[in-house]
């Protein structure tokens, strides 16, 4: 089998909830992070991109009918060029690239381009259609945003729960407390803020024409445990998870390039990382926070490595709670966790998530020369992914 590579990856900036990239429709924000990655590869022609594979949670608003091909005929690709859109909530991006690297290795084709979006602030409202016409009591509209809705009543109550209040049933579990989650998200604030100081997203960052935004929205410098600590707790009255040590809201998109390694010719650029090993797991629902765990493992199973081989994770921060917990089950140094900010500072559009801490790990793979990352990512009603890069750069 062929071996399928990472050659180029981009995103926009990640705009708050109704903030800066609130008017920007999501299938326009595709389009920018597909003619973003293009950019990056001039001599690439886009007839010869094979597929484009693109990930989106919501799928019930202007992201509607097939969001990734919206994309590819916004951004001016060749009619010829198809694409398809999948679902896996957060981790739709990286399910993505999965499946375009699959398609790689099969020999189904030789360039695939992979990425995702999410405008969690124009999300829409629905109502449920009924079975007959002209009911005569009321209906009630439902937020798309985030989290259940519209549940089917044999689904067991335990499990439809909300995100939050299952990572304070996680943070119970494993005994993690409200100063470690503030510390962390404290942690990931600075870090964020020193990568674009520093210019480490200056090449993986894509402007969205039009608005004013030149670096992730929520990113908040000089956080500190300590000014977390004054947050009140938004799922309990006693609980440790509060707007600060979860990850907000957000409005942004992600692309990656994926290759065969003869593609170079085609592409005008040598790879940068190979996709050495995939891992998905699942859990019962209110346990999403964990899946990484069991994923991560698999994946690295499947490259022939172990933990102590890995210079660089890339993990997901939905809560601060499960991201610890994570952490904690692999055993390995929090120092090489997200060292460049992670998505309670950066941002967690949904479906564009997962192929920006993949472009993420592979840049510090890159910069570092180091050989190893995991990039993994947790997924509403219990599951996760998980893919580990080998640098080639």
């Amino acid at each position: 089998m062929n071996s399928a590579f990472l050659y180029s990856a981009v995103r926009t900036p990640f705009g708050r909830f109704g903030g800066a990239l609130a008017e920007v429709r999501p299938d326009d924000l595709a389009a920018i992070a597909v003619k973003g990655a293009l950019g990056k590869t001039p001599g690439l022609d886009p007839a010869v991109i094979g597929d484009v594979v693109w990930g989106c949670a919501n799928q019930a608003g202007e992201d509607n009918r097939n969001v990734g091909r919206m994309a590819v005929l916004l951004a001016g690709l060749p009619v010829e060029v198809p694409a398809t859109t999948v679902n896996r909530l957060c981790g739709s991006s990286l399910d993505a690239a999965i499946i375009g690297s699959r398609a790689i290795e099969t020999g189904d084709a030789d360039v695939v381009l992979t990425g995702g979006v999410e405008s969690m602030t124009r999300a829409p409202w629905v109502l449920p259609k009924p079975s007959r016409a002209f009911p005569a009591g009321n209906v009630t509209a439902v937020s798309t945003t985030l989290g259940w809705r519209l549940v089917n009543d044999n689904m067991p109550k335990e499990w439809t729960i909300s995100l939050g209040e299952a990572n304070e049933l996680l943070g119970e579990k494993f005994g993690i407390s409200r100063e470690r989650q503030d510390e962390f998200a404290a942690r990931s604030h600075n870090l964020a803020d020193a990568a674009w100081t520093a210019g480490f997203y200056d090449e993986l960052v894509v402007p969205v024409p039009g608005v004013d935004l030149s670096r992730d929205e929520g990113i908040r410098p000089g956080s500190s445990a300590a000014k977390l600590a004054g947050l009140k707790p938004s799922f309990r009255a006693t609980g440790t998870i509060t707007a600060g040590n979860a990850s907000p809201l957000n409005d942004g998109a992600s692309a990656v390039l994926l290759g065969s390694e003869k593609a170079a010719e085609r592409i005008g650029s040598a790879p940068i990382a190979r996709i050495a090993g995939r891992g998905v797991a699942a859990v019962e629902p209110p346990m999403f926070g964990y899946a990484p765990v069991e994923a991560a493992d698999r994946a690295l199973g499947k490259a022939g490595i172990t933990w102590a081989e890995v210079a660089a994770v890339e993990l997901n921060e939905a809560f601060a709670v499960q991201s610890i917990a994570c952490v904690d089950a692999w055993g390995i140094d929090p120092a090489i966790v997200n060292a460049k900010g992670g998505a309670i500072a950066i941002g967690h559009p949904l479906g564009a998530s997962g192929g920006r801490i993949l472009g993420t790990l592979a840049t510090r793979l890159r910069d570092s020369g180091e050989r190893w990352g995991v990039a993994a990512i947790c997924i509403g009603v219990g599951q996760a992914l998980a893919v580990v890069l080998e640098n080639v750069a």
